[in-house]
């Protein structure tokens, strides 16, 4: 990429979420990642804070800022899973998921257009998940909060598109990551018969995209879902 931009990443600190920090350094970009503990990748400023708490990502946005600019690639990757069927998923484990995944990705998009207006400049990518289309038993939450991304990101390209910002969804299938590599051998070898692809996702596959959404070779694609899912959610 020839332009340096100044990216966040929230849930920067592990999985996915670390990944895609990890490669925006290695492009050279200015990098911040939102953690609630530890710390995102070497070569990456982090910052604490909670989507769910408007005043600490009010303190996030003010430090970012003043150390590295205004924002101008917002990934919105933080988000948490209560899975379980609903009879006995609660009002509180629907609202919590849908607190940290869905509200939790307007706050940080609120906060990081408003420079990106002033900028006339702006990519919001929002990681969303194969599920989010395709539906999963036991995640009527994670499925709800993540498809509502869609109407997000194309609501953001119509009320923003004319100002150099475009918003996309990234829909991620399975991936290996600390939390794959846990599942019973059975478990994972059953996920890789229904993708077609035969295989679980590196996290840099992954990355890779969203650097490339982020990148001016992507300026004129928005409100759209891209699917890093090998096959698994064809048809959405």
């Amino acid at each position: 990429m020839t332009n340096a931009r100044t990216v966040l990443v929230t849930g920067g600190n592990r999985g996915i979420g670390r990944s895609i920090a990890e490669e925006f350094v290695k492009l050279g970009h200015r990098v911040a990642v939102t953690v609630r503990s530890g710390s995102g990748p070497d070569g990456t400023l982090s910052v604490v804070a909670d989507v769910t708490d408007a005043a600490s990502l009010d303190r996030a946005f003010a430090e970012i800022e003043e150390k590295l600019g205004p924002v101008e690639v917002l990934v919105a990757n933080a988000g948490i899973t209560r899975d379980m069927l609903l009879m006995r998923m609660t009002d509180e484990d629907f609202e919590q998921v849908l607190d940290t995944n869905l509200t939790g990705a307007f706050r940080v998009v609120k906060r990081a257009t408003k420079g990106m207006m002033k900028a006339k400049f702006g990519r919001v990518i929002l990681i969303s998940s194969v599920v989010g289309l395709l539906g999963s038993a036991g995640q009527v939450n994670y499925s709800a909060a993540k498809a509502g991304m869609v109407g997000m990101a194309r609501s953001l390209t119509r009320e923003l598109g004319s100002r150099g910002i475009t918003a996309n969804v990234v829909a991620p299938g399975f991936i290996d990551t600390d939390m794959t590599a846990a599942l019973p051998a059975e478990q994972q070898d059953e996920y890789k018969r229904k993708i077609p692809a035969g295989r679980f996702a590196s996290p840099d596959e992954v990355a890779k995209v969203i650097t490339w959404l982020a990148s001016e070779d992507a300026a004129y694609i928005s409100g759209a879902v891209i699917p890093v899912d090998g096959g698994l959610g064809m048809g959405h």
